[in-house]
């Protein structure tokens, strides 16, 4: 597993989990679309932790900044 994921993306991903999670958790956001948005950003979260996101491998994705040599 190659690392795709930039920290400016880590970053993004964080503060969009912490949106979603809120919303769920004031009960802004309920039902079936709050259990959605709540695995939402338990997904950014983990992917961030690993730096690696498995929808940008079929697309070539990639936001990590690369080494010059």
């Amino acid at each position: 597993m190659k690392k795709n994921m930039g920290s400016g993306d880590k970053i993004f991903r964080f503060i969009v989990a912490a949106i979603f999670a809120a919303l769920y958790f004031t009960n802004t956001v309920t039902g079936t679309w709050g259990i959605v948005l709540l695995v939402l950003a338990v997904v950014f979260v983990l992917t961030s932790f690993i730096s690696f996101c498995p929808l940008y491998v079929p697309f070539g994705i990639s936001t990590c900044k690369t080494k010059k040599e």
